[in-house]
């Protein structure tokens, strides 16, 4: 097995897992804002993309972030004529992050990170060890 090629499909896998971590964090952080005017649209939910390429180098396909897709699910809305933000019906447009979803999305995030960084892990473990069986 070629250790310097697991370890780079590995560290592509931690670069995406921590884009998507990126992405989940600013949709938490917007989760609550509103239109800067009435009748504007709110912020807009993100969802984090995988693209596969050949590293050449590595001469192996590894991850990286692919494009970062816009959420097309309609906006909640929220009666509240007193928001800056009212349409003329008093309603308000609410982005469409649900704060539950992405909380499990970014667990899903970081046990893919973890399980990538035990990958590094492992593998330096066993190059030390190779190296303790050569030097004996």
């Amino acid at each position: 097995m070629d250790f310097l090629k697991s370890i780079g499909i590995a560290a592509s896998g931690l670069r995406a897992q921590s884009g998507r971590m990126r992405i989940i964090a600013e949709n938490v952080a917007n989760a609550d804002s509103t239109a800067a005017k009435p009748g504007a649209d709110p912020y807009r939910r993100k969802v984090a993309t995988f693209s596969s390429h050949v590293d050449r180098e590595l001469g192996t396909n590894v991850v990286g972030l692919g494009r970062v897709a816009r959420d097309g699910t309609a906006f909640r809305t929220k009666y509240d004529p007193t928001n800056p933000a009212a349409d003329a019906a008093g309603q308000v447009k609410l982005p469409n992050v649900n704060t539950l979803v992405e909380t499990m999305d970014m667990r899903e995030a970081q046990r893919s990170y973890e399980a990538n960084l035990n990958v590094v892990t492992a593998t330096r473990r066993m190059i030390s060890r190779t190296l303790e069986i050569l030097r004996a």
